[in-house]
This record gives structure tokens, sequence and C-alpha cells, in this order.
């Protein structure tokens, strides 16, 4: 019999570091008022450079088990979501095993880039709900800083650093709260090209010859970017409603995924969702990918902006190209 789910703790971490528009202004050809009114974004947090994508999910997973009021011991599944791994291999899960000593935990990384938390949370949530697992830590992590070309203005305004993680059980009580609902995930890799690191991998190695090249850094085809995550994430949010039989009006609190404010309002105008039931918080910590919605739902629930029976809609798109959703019962 399939078991259902519910989140039982969530948890963040942001790094010490604030970038601003005006310090940017100091590095790059932009201005603040160029950067606000074309993203939304204000500041940025930037981890220091003795700081891993490890460190930054380690300290999310312990705020989460905190929450959560689990032991290390007791989880048995470790999924991380990053585009930024500490290594090719091993996994970034593993080092944050080694970190928060979960001896017992199955572990590997997603690759969904933005989308990756919520590709997470389905997969953890198969795992529990067949019973196979029992609890488990899902992280979207990022230190986006690392890939970031510097001297792009278009690209470089956008990103920052950070983590969050929630804790995912079965509700064998059926209490029904915090319980998922329904997930939907989609991809595309026809659009491969248009949110990209080129070099880096074994198609395009990093040599002596194309150093100097920046390959390893973020290329985006900003125009193209927009017009599939508003549709993609549309589409999605769409979906995940009529799969648990819902309609727009039922959702008490969006949280998107937080890449561009334009984006963000692109889709709510487009599926009639008001302001004041969307969370935002991008003006803070600019588009930190797969660690963008697990920061959002961590700071809704720590500030009482999503509540018991609430139904909470979350959405995100990212590179490969890929897309998720999730509803869950608050």
């Amino acid at each position: 019999m399939s078991l259902k789910v519910k989140i039982s703790g969530t948890g963040s971490y942001l790094p010490d570091k604030i970038l601003s528009n005006e310090d940017l202004e100091k590095i790059v050809d932009t201005s603040d008022e160029w950067i606000t009114t074309r993203t939304g974004i204000k500041e940025r947090r930037i981890a220091a450079d003795t700081q891993s994508t490890s460190d930054l999910a380690t300290e999310a997973a312990i705020a989460a088990m905190s929450d959560a009021g689990l032991k290390s011991d007791e989880i048995d599944l470790i999924i991380v979501a990053t585009i930024s791994p500490d290594a090719f291999f091993p996994s970034t899960a593993c080092y944050v095993q080694k970190n928060i000593g979960a001896i017992n935990s199955l572990c590997f990384d997603v690759s969904a880039a933005c989308s990756g938390f919520l590709y997470a949370m389905q997969i953890a949530e198969n795992f529990i709900s067949s019973g196979q697992r029992k609890n488990a830590l899902i992280i979207g992590a990022e230190k986006l800083s690392s890939m970031v070309d510097w001297e792009d203005r278009n690209t470089c305004v956008l990103f920052g650093d950070g983590a969050g993680a929630a804790i995912l059980t079965a509700d064998e009580e059926n209490q029904g709260r915090r319980k998922i609902l329904s997930s939907v995930l989609g991809s595309d890799g026809r659009q491969t090209d248009i949110l990209h690191v080129p070099g880096g991998g074994s198609a395009c190695p990093i040599t002596p010859d194309n150093a100097d090249q920046k390959l390893n850094a973020i290329r985006m085809q900003g125009r193209e970017v927009y017009k599939y995550a508003v549709n993609a994430m549309r589409r999605a949010a769409e979906q995940v409603l009529e799969k648990s039989q819902m309609k727009v009006e039922d959702v008490d609190k969006l949280i998107p995924h937080q890449a561009n404010l334009r984006i963000i309002e692109a889709i709510t105008d487009r599926m009639g969702i008001p302001s004041e039931r969307t969370f935002v918080n991008l003006d803070k910590y600019g588009n930190t990918s797969a660690a963008a919605v697990a920061i959002a739902l961590d700071e809704a629930n720590k500030t009482k902006s999503i509540k018991e029976d609430d139904i909470v809609l979350l959405v995100a798109f990212g590179a490969g190209l890929t897309w998720a959703s999730s509803l869950i019962k608050w």
C-alpha cells in the first residue's frame, strides 16, 4: 500500500557576505536601476572562498533536522540537488552525509538546475511511499559564485549562493498536515543551449589552450529563457492542480522559482494569482538555482507566511530544459 508523505521539517542557510547592486556597479558596467527594473534583485549572498556547496548544504540540513526533531542516524536517504557540486565525484550528498554523521543514508545528487529541489522531492516521495526509506533529507544547494563570469553583466547580476533543505517522512498517522498532494516533472532536451555551462565536462574539457575563454561559466539567452520559463511553469502549475482536482482559487500561497520578478509577475498574471498570495524573496538572494524554492519554502514556513491547512503550490523551471511543480497541504 502506498504511504502518504509529509514535510516534517525545513531549514536554510545563507552566507554572511552580501553583494548589493551598488557593489556590482564597481565591478561591471551596470547600475542598481538597471538590475532592479529588469530582475527585481537588490542583493545576493556570496559564499566565502573556504566554503563549498556541501558546507552550505550541511548547514541547511542541520537546521531542517532540528526543525523535524530528527537525529542524523535516523536519516536514511540524502538527495542533494545542485549544479555546482563540490566535485564531479563523489556526490555532494556523500560529503553532507560525512559532515552530519548520517551513517545509515543512501546518498546521491540530482542535476536538474533550478528544478532540482522539486525533482528531489518527488524522488524522495517515491522512496518513502513505497516503503523503501523512512526519513529523507532533500537539499537544494548552490555556490553559483564559483561559476559566474564577473565580466558578463547579463548574468553576473542574477546569481547568488545558498542552500535550503526539507525532511520528508511517511505520514503514518494520516494527520494530513504538510502532506504532498501531487507532483509534476518535465524536461525538453531540445533546448539545452539556451542556458548552460559550455565547458568543464567531457564534451569540452578545460585545457591550457581554452582556459582564458571562461567556458566553465554560466551562459544564457535571456529572451528565450523568459519565454520558455513562463510557459513551462504555468503549464506545470496547472497540471499539478488538475492532478489534485483543484483550481487556482484553491491556492493559498504560490512559491515560484526565484529567478526574475518579471517571470514571476507574468506567471501570476496569466494564472490570476494575486501578488499577496505569491511568496517572493529574490530581491534579497537573487537566483540560487536549485536552492531557491527550498530557501523560499523554509522562509515562508518560519515567517508564518504559510499556515496550517494552506494549499501551497511550488513551481520551478531550469536549464535542461526542466520544469517541476508540487502541491502541498500545509
